[in-house]
Protein backbone atom coordinates (compact mmCIF):
# COMPACT_ATOMS: atom_id res chain seq x y z
CA UNK A 1 0.00 0.00 0.00
CA UNK A 2 1.46 2.97 -0.98
CA UNK A 3 1.86 5.77 1.65
CA UNK A 4 -0.39 8.55 2.08
CA UNK A 5 2.36 11.43 2.10
CA UNK A 6 3.43 10.21 -1.15
CA UNK A 7 0.57 11.07 -2.96
CA UNK A 8 0.18 14.34 -0.94
CA UNK A 9 3.77 15.38 -2.41
CA UNK A 10 2.60 15.29 -6.19
CA UNK A 11 -1.00 16.73 -6.34
CA UNK A 12 -2.57 20.18 -5.83
CA UNK A 13 -5.89 20.65 -4.88
CA UNK A 14 -8.99 23.32 -4.87
CA UNK A 15 -12.41 23.54 -4.38
CA UNK A 16 -14.80 25.32 -7.07
CA UNK A 17 -18.56 25.11 -6.35
CA UNK A 18 -18.07 22.44 -3.55
CA UNK A 19 -16.10 20.34 -5.85
CA UNK A 20 -12.70 19.65 -4.60
CA UNK A 21 -10.53 19.30 -8.11
CA UNK A 22 -6.81 18.05 -8.02
CA UNK A 23 -4.08 18.56 -10.71
CA UNK A 24 -0.47 17.40 -10.89
CA UNK A 25 2.39 19.99 -9.66
CA UNK A 26 3.59 20.03 -12.89
CA UNK A 27 0.06 20.28 -14.65
CA UNK A 28 -0.52 23.07 -12.34
CA UNK A 29 2.68 25.29 -13.22
CA UNK A 30 1.77 24.43 -17.18
CA UNK A 31 -1.70 25.75 -16.57
CA UNK A 32 -0.26 29.02 -14.76
CA UNK A 33 2.63 29.35 -17.63
CA UNK A 34 -0.25 29.18 -20.50
CA UNK A 35 -2.61 31.37 -18.48
CA UNK A 36 0.53 34.19 -18.45
CA UNK A 37 1.27 33.51 -22.13
CA UNK A 38 -2.14 34.04 -22.87
CA UNK A 39 -2.15 37.25 -21.09
CA UNK A 40 0.61 38.93 -22.94
CA UNK A 41 -0.46 37.92 -26.46
CA UNK A 42 -4.26 39.81 -25.05
CA UNK A 43 -1.69 42.56 -24.09
CA UNK A 44 -1.71 46.03 -26.18
CA UNK A 45 0.96 45.68 -28.83
CA UNK A 46 3.48 48.63 -29.63
CA UNK A 47 2.32 48.40 -32.97
CA UNK A 48 -0.91 48.91 -31.82
CA UNK A 49 0.13 51.70 -29.30
CA UNK A 50 2.01 53.43 -31.87
CA UNK A 51 -1.01 53.32 -34.60
CA UNK A 52 -2.98 54.71 -31.88
CA UNK A 53 -0.71 57.77 -31.06
CA UNK A 54 -0.82 58.12 -34.72
CA UNK A 55 -4.36 58.45 -34.97
CA UNK A 56 -4.84 60.85 -31.83
CA UNK A 57 -2.33 63.22 -33.49
CA UNK A 58 -3.74 63.48 -36.65
CA UNK A 59 -7.41 62.29 -35.97
CA UNK A 60 -8.52 65.42 -38.10
CA UNK A 61 -5.87 65.40 -41.25
CA UNK A 62 -6.59 61.68 -42.26
CA UNK A 63 -4.39 62.03 -45.52
CA UNK A 64 -1.44 62.69 -43.06
CA UNK A 65 -2.65 60.58 -40.46
CA UNK A 66 -1.95 57.64 -43.97
CA UNK A 67 1.49 59.15 -44.30
CA UNK A 68 4.39 56.10 -44.75
CA UNK A 69 6.59 58.32 -42.40
CA UNK A 70 4.42 57.85 -39.39
CA UNK A 71 3.92 54.00 -39.94
CA UNK A 72 5.55 52.04 -37.36
CA UNK A 73 9.06 49.89 -38.55
CA UNK A 74 10.16 46.94 -39.07
CA UNK A 75 12.60 46.85 -36.29
CA UNK A 76 16.10 44.85 -35.42
CA UNK A 77 17.50 44.93 -32.30
CA UNK A 78 20.87 44.26 -34.24
CA UNK A 79 20.80 47.73 -35.67
CA UNK A 80 21.47 51.09 -34.10
CA UNK A 81 18.52 53.38 -33.36
CA UNK A 82 18.08 56.71 -35.03
CA UNK A 83 15.11 59.09 -33.94
CA UNK A 84 13.85 62.05 -36.76
CA UNK A 85 12.05 64.78 -34.31
CA UNK A 86 10.75 67.28 -36.49
CA UNK A 87 7.47 69.21 -38.10
CA UNK A 88 5.71 68.10 -41.53
CA UNK A 89 8.97 68.96 -43.50
CA UNK A 90 10.65 66.06 -41.54
CA UNK A 91 7.23 63.82 -42.20
CA UNK A 92 7.37 64.20 -45.93
CA UNK A 93 11.48 62.91 -45.92
CA UNK A 94 11.65 60.76 -43.44
CA UNK A 95 10.27 57.71 -45.73
CA UNK A 96 13.20 57.90 -48.00
CA UNK A 97 15.47 58.09 -44.92
CA UNK A 98 14.32 54.96 -44.27
CA UNK A 99 14.69 53.55 -47.55
CA UNK A 100 18.00 54.80 -47.77
CA UNK A 101 19.28 53.57 -44.28
CA UNK A 102 17.38 50.16 -44.83
CA UNK A 103 19.66 47.46 -43.09
CA UNK A 104 21.38 50.22 -41.33
CA UNK A 105 19.52 51.43 -39.21
CA UNK A 106 15.87 51.60 -37.30
CA UNK A 107 15.04 54.98 -38.32
CA UNK A 108 11.76 56.17 -35.43
CA UNK A 109 10.32 59.77 -36.46
CA UNK A 110 7.68 61.13 -33.79
CA UNK A 111 4.27 59.88 -34.36
CA UNK A 112 3.33 64.21 -34.43
CA UNK A 113 4.26 66.95 -35.83
CA UNK A 114 7.19 68.45 -33.95
CA UNK A 115 5.34 71.85 -33.85
CA UNK A 116 7.65 74.45 -31.98
CA UNK A 117 10.59 74.21 -30.15
CA UNK A 118 8.64 74.76 -26.83
CA UNK A 119 7.07 71.57 -27.79
CA UNK A 120 10.04 69.07 -28.10
CA UNK A 121 10.54 67.77 -24.23
CA UNK A 122 6.61 66.96 -23.73
CA UNK A 123 6.08 65.79 -27.11
CA UNK A 124 9.32 63.48 -26.62
CA UNK A 125 8.07 62.47 -23.06
CA UNK A 126 4.90 61.45 -24.62
CA UNK A 127 5.86 59.36 -26.54
CA UNK A 128 8.80 57.38 -24.23
CA UNK A 129 5.98 57.49 -21.44
CA UNK A 130 3.42 55.64 -23.83
CA UNK A 131 5.87 53.42 -25.77
CA UNK A 132 7.96 51.87 -22.49
CA UNK A 133 4.76 51.39 -21.04
CA UNK A 134 5.27 48.49 -19.35
CA UNK A 135 1.47 47.26 -19.80
CA UNK A 136 2.51 46.31 -23.53
CA UNK A 137 3.44 43.28 -24.58
CA UNK A 138 6.78 44.45 -25.91
CA UNK A 139 7.23 47.91 -24.67
CA UNK A 140 10.34 49.75 -25.64
CA UNK A 141 13.79 48.67 -23.90
CA UNK A 142 16.35 50.98 -26.44
CA UNK A 143 18.89 53.68 -26.54
CA UNK A 144 18.99 56.10 -29.22
CA UNK A 145 21.90 56.55 -31.20
CA UNK A 146 21.51 59.24 -33.34
CA UNK A 147 18.83 61.94 -32.53
CA UNK A 148 18.35 64.22 -36.04
CA UNK A 149 15.72 67.09 -34.57
CA UNK A 150 14.56 70.70 -36.22
CA UNK A 151 11.92 73.10 -34.93
CA UNK A 152 11.66 76.59 -36.24
CA UNK A 153 8.92 76.78 -38.89
CA UNK A 154 6.00 76.90 -36.31
CA UNK A 155 8.42 79.53 -34.05
CA UNK A 156 8.73 81.58 -36.51
CA UNK A 157 4.90 81.58 -37.90
CA UNK A 158 2.33 84.70 -36.66
CA UNK A 159 -0.58 84.18 -35.95
CA UNK A 160 -4.38 85.79 -34.87
CA UNK A 161 -7.50 84.38 -34.04
CA UNK A 162 -6.31 80.64 -34.61
CA UNK A 163 -4.71 81.58 -38.26
CA UNK A 164 -1.76 82.38 -39.72
CA UNK A 165 -1.42 86.03 -40.12
CA UNK A 166 1.95 87.92 -40.31
CA UNK A 167 0.44 91.43 -40.41
CA UNK A 168 -1.70 90.95 -37.45
CA UNK A 169 -0.87 88.00 -35.78
CA UNK A 170 1.82 87.56 -33.08
CA UNK A 171 4.69 85.78 -33.47
CA UNK A 172 4.63 82.28 -31.44
CA UNK A 173 8.59 82.58 -30.43
CA UNK A 174 10.70 85.59 -30.03
CA UNK A 175 14.21 84.39 -31.43
CA UNK A 176 15.24 84.89 -27.55
CA UNK A 177 12.55 82.08 -26.09
CA UNK A 178 13.82 79.89 -29.59
CA UNK A 179 17.07 79.91 -28.45
CA UNK A 180 16.32 78.68 -24.60
CA UNK A 181 13.89 76.07 -25.86
CA UNK A 182 16.78 74.76 -27.95
CA UNK A 183 19.19 74.59 -25.09
CA UNK A 184 16.52 73.03 -23.11
CA UNK A 185 16.18 70.56 -25.54
CA UNK A 186 19.89 69.78 -25.96
CA UNK A 187 20.19 69.32 -22.67
CA UNK A 188 17.10 66.49 -22.34
CA UNK A 189 18.34 64.79 -25.09
CA UNK A 190 22.01 64.65 -23.39
CA UNK A 191 19.78 63.50 -20.98
CA UNK A 192 17.98 60.38 -22.04
CA UNK A 193 20.34 59.50 -24.61
CA UNK A 194 24.17 60.45 -22.84
CA UNK A 195 25.99 58.43 -26.12
CA UNK A 196 23.59 59.73 -28.98
CA UNK A 197 24.77 61.66 -31.81
CA UNK A 198 22.87 64.49 -31.93
CA UNK A 199 22.53 66.47 -35.45
CA UNK A 200 20.37 69.59 -35.63
CA UNK A 201 18.24 70.19 -39.02
CA UNK A 202 18.40 73.57 -40.24
CA UNK A 203 15.18 75.02 -40.72
CA UNK A 204 14.21 74.97 -44.50
CA UNK A 205 13.04 78.66 -46.23
CA UNK A 206 10.35 80.28 -46.32
CA UNK A 207 9.23 81.34 -50.33
CA UNK A 208 7.55 84.78 -50.81
CA UNK A 209 3.98 85.49 -50.23
CA UNK A 210 3.79 83.04 -47.22
CA UNK A 211 0.50 84.04 -45.01
CA UNK A 212 2.12 83.84 -41.65
CA UNK A 213 6.16 84.19 -41.96
CA UNK A 214 8.44 86.33 -43.01
CA UNK A 215 10.93 85.03 -45.71
CA UNK A 216 13.82 86.79 -43.71
CA UNK A 217 13.20 85.33 -40.34
CA UNK A 218 14.58 81.64 -41.61
CA UNK A 219 17.60 82.92 -42.09
CA UNK A 220 17.98 85.03 -38.91
CA UNK A 221 16.59 81.86 -36.95
CA UNK A 222 18.70 79.45 -38.51
CA UNK A 223 21.77 81.79 -37.76
CA UNK A 224 20.33 82.06 -33.73
CA UNK A 225 20.08 78.00 -33.62
CA UNK A 226 23.30 77.13 -35.10
CA UNK A 227 25.54 79.52 -32.79
CA UNK A 228 23.41 77.58 -30.09
CA UNK A 229 24.31 74.57 -31.68
CA UNK A 230 28.24 75.17 -32.02
CA UNK A 231 28.45 76.20 -28.46
CA UNK A 232 26.73 73.23 -27.51
CA UNK A 233 28.85 70.63 -29.85
CA UNK A 234 25.70 69.15 -31.87
CA UNK A 235 26.61 68.66 -35.57
CA UNK A 236 24.58 70.72 -38.36
CA UNK A 237 22.69 69.19 -41.18
CA UNK A 238 22.32 72.66 -43.13
CA UNK A 239 19.01 71.75 -44.57
CA UNK A 240 18.12 75.71 -45.75
CA UNK A 241 21.07 75.90 -47.82
CA UNK A 242 20.60 73.19 -49.41
CA UNK A 243 16.94 73.69 -50.70
CA UNK A 244 17.58 77.20 -50.98
CA UNK A 245 18.52 77.16 -54.65
CA UNK A 246 15.65 74.95 -55.95
CA UNK A 247 13.06 76.93 -53.53
CA UNK A 248 11.21 78.17 -56.39
CA UNK A 249 10.86 74.57 -58.13
CA UNK A 250 10.75 72.42 -55.24
CA UNK A 251 7.61 74.23 -53.50
CA UNK A 252 4.09 72.61 -53.78
CA UNK A 253 2.70 75.99 -54.29
CA UNK A 254 3.35 79.70 -54.63
CA UNK A 255 3.79 81.20 -50.71
CA UNK A 256 3.57 77.48 -49.58
CA UNK A 257 6.25 76.37 -46.67
CA UNK A 258 6.16 72.50 -48.49
CA UNK A 259 7.72 70.59 -50.83
CA UNK A 260 7.26 68.18 -53.93
CA UNK A 261 7.38 64.87 -53.67
CA UNK A 262 10.09 64.37 -55.69
CA UNK A 263 12.18 67.39 -53.89
CA UNK A 264 11.39 65.61 -50.23
CA UNK A 265 12.93 62.20 -51.66
CA UNK A 266 16.20 64.38 -52.22
CA UNK A 267 15.83 66.18 -48.69
CA UNK A 268 15.83 62.59 -47.73
CA UNK A 269 18.44 61.79 -49.72
CA UNK A 270 20.39 64.37 -47.94
CA UNK A 271 19.49 63.50 -44.69
CA UNK A 272 19.92 60.00 -45.04
CA UNK A 273 23.69 61.13 -46.28
CA UNK A 274 24.42 63.01 -42.85
CA UNK A 275 22.96 60.50 -40.56
CA UNK A 276 24.90 57.88 -42.65
CA UNK A 277 28.21 59.59 -42.35
CA UNK A 278 27.58 59.94 -38.15
CA UNK A 279 26.55 56.07 -37.95
CA UNK A 280 29.93 54.79 -39.94
CA UNK A 281 31.90 57.50 -37.65
CA UNK A 282 30.67 56.05 -34.62
CA UNK A 283 31.88 52.59 -35.36
CA UNK A 284 34.97 53.51 -36.39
Amino acid sequence: MIPYRTLSLSLMCSTVLGTISCVSTAEARQQQQETREDARETRTTARERWDALVTQSFRNRPKTQAHPSLDYWDYSNGLPNVLIYGDSISIDYTATVRAELDGKANVIRLPANGSDSGMIISKMKAMHTSMSDPALSDPWAMTWDVIHFNAGLHDLKYISAGKMDKQKGTQVNSIGTYTSNLREAIGYFREIAPDAALIFATTTPVPEGEPGRFVEDAARYNEAAIDVMMSADVAINDLYSFTLPHLDAWIVAPGNVHFTPAASELQGIEVARIIGHHLDSDGD
